[in-house]
């Protein structure tokens, strides 16, 4: 039995990237979630400050606000939901920074298909 919308898991996609917000939405909504989306890192802010998410996935390479300034925002304002960076920077140093500031993890979305990162995120469901 479908969950109704009070009861599904609400996440936030924070892309810059279009053609992945658009399958990635697509595919998460096939799967049940409840999904918004935000284009840039400051229509994410706008939105973690008006709704609860239950997950957020977030870039890190976004205008005007990216996503490590979008972390710092989330941290300092005590906002309760779980983060997973979706990025294609895999440095170390970008992987630590982002936990270091709450992620609780990261996915590198050129290693991965939509299907493996539609999989990591159920986990946190």
């Amino acid at each position: 039995m479908a969950k109704d919308s009070s009861t599904k898991t609400k996440i936030l996609i924070a892309e810059d990237e279009k053609a992945i917000i658009s399958v990635l939405s697509i595919k998460l909504e096939s799967s049940g979630f409840d999904v918004d989306k935000a284009a840039n890192g400051q229509e994410a802010l706008e939105l973690l400050q008006k709704n609860k998410y239950d997950l957020v996935l977030l870039d890190l390479i976004m205008p005007i606000v990216n996503g490590f300034e979008v972390l710092e925002f989330v941290k300092q304002n005590s906002i309760e939901a779980k983060i997973i960076v979706t990025s294609n920077l895999g440095q170390d140093e970008d992987v630590k920074k982002a936990k270091a500031l709450g992620a609780i993890d990261y996915f590198v979305k050129s290693d991965m298909t939509l299907s493996q990162i539609v999989e990591g995120i159920q986990k946190y469901k």
